[in-house]
């Protein structure tokens, strides 16, 4: 009788235990939401927004924004990348929410050529493409024979190829656009030598080169001025806008709308116009 008492309150002891152990583990409290923003309306949790970026401007622009956004309910992380492949691939494995540091040009050629669908949902500035030398003064001391630094990818070798056209250096054929590449060069009086490297690599090869081809990013990671220190560079009337892109299935998430409002938005045009006096320029 005694051993039978005891296996019942040992067996009592067991389930009181148990319950007590899933009472005092409680609930995981869920937002309901992924990183981009969408999910359980009801959610009261702050959303994260995952953005990659180039240093300078973007990264710059985003750390500007990211008060306004916290009060909207979005953290905002930015990822910083000093190349131009990255940001596309992560974007599109989903280890990035959006990315913010191309044109749209250039977003068509990645699309084309990795099957990707990635989309532009906003255009935020322009970056003056120019021409940048340790060499010479003018174009006019540019010597037969010189050596031009361009940017390996297509869509900046165009770039690079038709802001050298309308220098005079060279001439390319009849309908050039921005898909030009150095087969298209039908005149090169000055019989240049083109180089064409990686164009985050370009100012570093300044030294090595007489003429160097350099994206407005790069060039004011470099402290370089497209305003003071160019020999020459684009019009702000360009088709080089740089954009907000994100995929197919989060551009319509509330996070990103409240994004795209924010880099949109009147303080985000004063921010760039009193930061970089005229050397970026709002596209919107």
């Amino acid at each position: 009788m005694k051993k039978w008492i005891l296996a019942v309150l040992t067996l009592a002891l067991v389930a009181l235990l148990a319950a007590c152990g899933n009472s005092s583990g409680g609930t995981t409290a869920s937002t309901g939401t992924d990183a981009a923003g969408s999910g359980d309306a009801a959610s009261t949790e702050a959303v994260t927004l995952k953005v990659g970026a180039s240093p300078v401007p973007h990264a710059v622009i985003l750390e500007h924004i990211k008060p306004a956004l916290e009060k909207e309910g979005v953290n905002l992380e930015i990822v910083q990348f000093s190349d131009y492949i990255l940001p596309n691939t992560q974007l599109a494995e989903k280890s990035l929410d959006a990315n913010f540091f191309q044109t749209q040009s250039y977003l068509d050629v990645q699309n084309e050529k990795n099957g990707t669908d990635l989309v532009s949902v906003a255009s935020v500035h322009i970056e003056p493409f120019a021409g940048y030398s340790k060499k010479i003064k003018s174009i006019d001391e540019l010597a037969d024979g010189a050596t031009v630094a361009i940017p390996n990818d297509p869509t900046n070798t165009a770039r690079a190829l038709l802001l050298l056209q309308k220098q005079g250096l060279i001439k390319l054929k009849d309908g050039a656009d921005i898909t030009s590449t150095e087969r298209d060069v039908t005149e090169n009086t000055k019989n240049l030598k083109f180089l064409p490297i990686e164009a985050a690599a370009i100012p570093r090869q300044l030294d090595e080169v007489d003429l160097g081809m350099i994206n407005a990013n790069y060039a004011l990671e470099a402290d370089l001025s497209p305003g003071e220190d160019a020999l020459f560079k684009e019009d702000s009337d360009v088709p080089y806008a740089n954009l907000l892109v994100t995929r197919q299935d989060n551009k319509d998430s509330d996070a990103i709308k409240k994004l795209i409002a924010a880099l949109n938005s009147e303080d985000t045009k004063a921010f760039i116009q009193e930061e970089y006096k005229g050397e970026i320029i709002p596209a919107f």
